[in-house]
Parts: structure tokens; sequence; C-alpha cells
């Protein structure tokens, strides 16, 4: 009967893995569908006057310069107040407070109710707030804080899981070499957490750069180079979808401009990710010769 049991989970296992690995497949084929479809549809646009020149004739020809400057400036806002403020909750959620204690787990739960929210709710609380309320009318400004709003719970919650998930060990044997909590936390347990806080700027990035619905209420839809982040400025997800659905004729341009997005974040992924595993190397280096 033994035997037969054994026999019954050993078929259970391989028709178990055998599931994961066929639907492992379809996800990565129609993955790969998609990307070679983009690309076979848009490499023939691709120049280097494509990348720099302005768009003409409603973006049926030209360029998307202003348009990567624009895009560039709205992460660059994003990051900037996303980052640490992901990072300085984090660390109060697992270095600072009780894990288990009421405020901590009701802080969570917001965080979860956040993420779980429509972008384009998003898209109106930011042009009401930021826009509005504050003055700042459609801008680049208004478009990367509202951005923050959005990434933040995914990279709060992946920075205080990575800083959780660092073994306890790794505290004890600092307190055993008598370095204090804010010498642990930035010698020891940031190096170490470096790699899963990398996976939640990575979320966020693609998050960020894949975004319509909040900058076109925030960020605006006007077509220049912007000179200061209070000017409006078009992002690429925004350009793409004008000329797939309001252009007649701008599909080529549209395919053309989704390639450069779809190469751009494959490069944004790996630096993102290079740079951080780099200096979490750098601070356990510190800490050694410290």
């Amino acid at each position: 009967m033994s035997r037969r049991t054994a026999r019954i989970a050993s078929v259970r296992e391989r028709l178990t893995a055998a599931l994961i690995w066929c639907v492992a497949v379809v996800v990565l084929g129609l993955l790969g569908w998609i990307l070679v479809d983009v690309i076979v549809r848009g490499a023939d646009g691709w120049s280097l006057s494509f990348l720099v020149a302005e768009p003409e004739d409603a973006g049926r020809a030209g360029g998307i310069g202003p348009i990567i400057i624009s895009t560039f400036l709205v992460l660059a806002v994003t990051f900037a107040v996303s980052v640490p403020l992901s990072l300085a909750t984090a660390i109060a959620l697992t270095e600072r407070a009780d894990r288990a204690a009421l405020d901590a787990r009701l802080v969570r739960r917001c965080l979860d109710v956040l993420a779980a929210v429509p972008s384009i709710v998003l898209g109106l609380f930011g042009n009401a707030f930021f826009c509005v309320a504050l003055g700042m009318g459609y801008s680049i400004l208004a478009g990367g804080l509202t951005l923050a709003c959005m990434v933040l719970p995914i990279m709060i919650r992946t920075t205080e899981q990575a800083l959780a998930a660092v073994p306890d060990e790794y505290r004890l044997a600092a307190a055993g070499l008598g370095l204090n909590h804010t010498s642990t936390l930035f010698r020891v347990l940031l190096p170490a957490a470096a790699p899963a806080m990398a996976a939640g700027i990575v979320l966020g990035i693609g998050r960020a750069l894949a975004e319509t619905a909040v900058l076109i209420f925030t960020a605006g839809y006007v077509v220049r180079m912007p000179e200061s982040l209070a000017d409006s400025g078009r992002v690429m997800s925004v350009h793409i979808y004008d000329l797939a659905m309001n252009v007649p004729g701008g599909s080529a341009q549209a395919y053309t401009t989704a390639t450069v997005l779809v190469v751009m974040l494959l490069l944004i992924n790996t630096v993102a990710v290079a740079l951080l595993r780099l200096a979490g190397f750098r601070h356990v280096a510190g800490g050694r010769e410290a």
C-alpha cells in the first residue's frame, strides 16, 4: 500500500511539474510573440534622427526627441521622490517599529489598498490635488509626483520584505562586533537586501514607463521640448496611445515608438539591477575595512 501511495505521489509530482512547465512556456511564448511583433513592425523606422527630431504632421513623421526628454524627466521626478520615501518607510516598518503592532499592520493594509487603486483614479487625484489645488497645472512635476504616489506601495512592500528576509544572525553578529543600530543598518542590512530592493525599483520603473492614464491627466498632452519641470510634456506611452487611437495613419510611428520604449525598459532594468548590486558589494567591502 505504501508503494502504491508513493507511486501516486510521484505521478502527481510529475503532472504538476509538467503543468507548471506548460504554463511557463505559454507565458514566455506570449511575451515573445508580443516582443517580436512590436520589434518587427517598428524596427524599420529606427534611426538616429527619429530619436532626436521633433514630431511632425501630428506625429506621422519626424521623431520623438522631446517625448524621450519628457519621459526621462517624469521618471527622474518620480524616483527622486519615491526611492527615499519607500526606503525610509520600509526601515521604519521593519527596524524601528514592532512588525506585529497595530499601527504597522494598518500602514501595510493601507499600502495594499493603495496598490490596488486603478491608475485612472490616481490620475484624477493627481489632477485635482497637484494640478488644481497646488497650482502646478499640467506639468512634468505634477505627473512625476502622481506617479510617485502610484509606485510607492510596490517599492515600500518590496523593500520591507527584502529587509525582513535578511537573517537575524546578521543583526546578532553586528551587535556582537559592537556596531550600533545605524551602522548595522547601513553596513550590513541594506547591502544584504540590495538585490531584492533592486527588484522593487525595477517593478516601479516598469509600471511608471508603461503608465498612460495618470500622465494624460497630470503631465499633459502637448508635444514640445520641456524647458523646466513646470512645463507640460508628452511621455512615450501617451504618444503611443495618441498615434494608435487618434491619429489616422500613425500606426507605423506608434510601433516604432513602442519598440524604443521596450528597449529602454530592458536597458533601465538591467542597469538598475547592476548598479544596486554594485552598491551593495561596495557597502559590504566598506564594512569589512572598518
